[in-house]
C-alpha cells in the first residue's frame, strides 16, 4: 500500500470516530482472538480495522481465521457459491449472499461462507446493508474450522432457526447436511446414487460424490435434474404468488 493511501486511511478512520466537542478522542482497542465482547462493540471495533477482512463473533466471542488455502477452502468455496448461485438464478424470491455480515442474534455476527433465504421470510436486509435474522440455509466449508462449524456455529444456527445447515468437511472428504426437526439438527440422508435433496428449497439437489471429486460440471448437471422437477415449478410460482 503506498503511503499517501496509509495516510488516508488513518484520517479517514480519525474522522469516522471524532468525538463531540469537549469530549477526548479515544479509537477503540483492536479486535484479538478470543475477546468477549456484545455485538455492538464487536461491530464498532471491527469497523475501525478497515484492513481486517473476516472477523466473527460467534456465541460472544471473536474468531479471527487465518489466510485460507485456494486447495482447501478456495476453490471448494468457488464450487459451492457456483451451486447455490445457479439455484438462485433458477428460482426468483430466494436471495443468495456469499462471505457477507449475517447479524444471528445479540452475540452472534457471523460470515458464512454462503447462505440462501426466501424473501420476505424471517431473515432481512437491515437499513445498513447487512442481512438479519436466520436465513433458511448455510454452509460452511470447513479447511481447519470444523472444530468451530460443527460445534459453536451449529449451536448459534441450531438456537436461532437456521432450517438447513451444510458442513463441507474438506480434508476429511466429508459432507454433512442438517435439517431442523423439533428444535434439534437431524441429517439429511443421500439417496442410492448419493445426492441429497434439500426439504426447504425444492430442487436443491446436491451430487456429493461428484462434489468430494472436485466433479463441478457433474454437480452441475444434477443441479439442473433438481431444477426441472416439478417440484421446483410449483415453489417458483408460489414464491411469484407472495410477492
Amino acid at each position: 500500500m503506498a503511503l499517501k493511501d496509509v495516510v488516508s486511511e488513518e484520517t479517514e478512520l480519525r474522522q469516522s470516530h471524532r468525538p463531540a466537542r469537549g469530549m477526548a478522542m479515544t479509537a477503540p482497542p483492536p479486535l484479538e482472538n478470543g475477546d468477549r465482547l456484545t455485538r455492538l462493540e464487536f461491530e464498532r471495533r471491527y469497523e475501525a480495522m478497515r484492513r481486517i477482512k473476516k472477523a466473527e463473533l460467534i456465541e460472544g466471542v471473536v474468531h479471527m481465521p487465518s489466510p485460507v488455502r485456494t486447495d482447501v477452502h478456495g476453490k471448494p468455496h468457488g464450487h459451492i457459491m457456483t451451486w447455490l448461485g445457479v439455484y438462485c438464478a433458477a428460482t426468483p424470491g430466494v436471495g443468495l449472499s456469499d462471505n457477507g455480515t449475517l447479524r444471528l442474534d445479540d452475540d452472534n455476527e457471523v460470515q458464512p461462507d454462503g447462505l440462501l433465504w426466501i424473501e420476505g421470510g424471517r431473515a432481512r436486509l437491515g437499513k445498513d446493508g447487512y442481512l438479519e435474522g436466520a436465513p433458511d440455509l448455510i454452509v460452511e466449508v470447513a479447511a481447519s474450522s470444523a472444530a468451530i462449524d460443527l460445534h459453536e456455529k451449529r449451536r448459534a444456527y441450531r438456537r436461532n432457526g437456521v432450517e438447513e445447515y451444510i458442513v463441507w468437511q474438506v480434508y476429511d472428504k466429508k459432507v454433512d447436511w442438517f435439517e431442523l426437526s423439533e428444535g434439534e439438527y437431524v441429517p439429511l440422508t443421500a439417496d442410492e446414487r448419493g445426492v441429497i435433496h434439500s426439504q426447504v428449497f425444492p430442487g436443491l439437489h446436491l451430487a456429493v460424490p461428484a462434489l468430494l471429486e472436485g466433479d463441478l460440471a457433474g454437480v452441475l448437471a444434477e443441479l439442473q435434474k433438481g431444477l426441472a422437477t416439478p417440484e421446483h415449478a410449483t415453489f417458483v410460482k408460489k414464491l411469484a404468488e407472495q410477492k
